[in-house]
């Protein structure tokens, strides 16, 4: 069983809106996966569509041209460091700004 992988690292939004994308996409056909991606709305389905296509430019290159049919075999985002910066508002306060970032890994394998 052929099998490739590609990860990416802080990226800059939060865990929970990169699951809502790949929750569509786990088990399907990775092109299958990548040609719904291209039409969904959302940011998050910009990076996992990335994600993907490097797992599957990393089998190619890992087994050869002659590539088999690939299936996202697991996918999986991770919360990361949360930033946490501050907001000037009324009155001389501040208010606390948390920026959260995620971790996406995406695993192919051969059907």
């Amino acid at each position: 069983m052929q099998e490739s992988k590609a990860k990416q690292t802080d990226i800059k939004m939060t865990a929970r809106k990169l699951r809502r994308v790949i929750n569509l996409v786990r088990g399907k056909n990775a092109q299958e996966a990548v040609e719904m991606l291209h039409f969904m709305p959302y940011f998050a389905a910009r990076v996992v569509e990335k994600n993907i296509k490097d797992a599957m430019a990393n089998a190619a290159e890992k087994y050869g041209s002659a590539l088999l049919p690939m299936k996202v075999s697991e996918i999986y985002a991770d919360e990361s460091v949360t930033y946490k910066r501050a907001k000037a508002r009324a009155q001389g306060r501040m208010y606390s700004r948390v920026k959260r970032t995620a971790h996406l890994t995406v695993k192919l394998a051969s059907n």
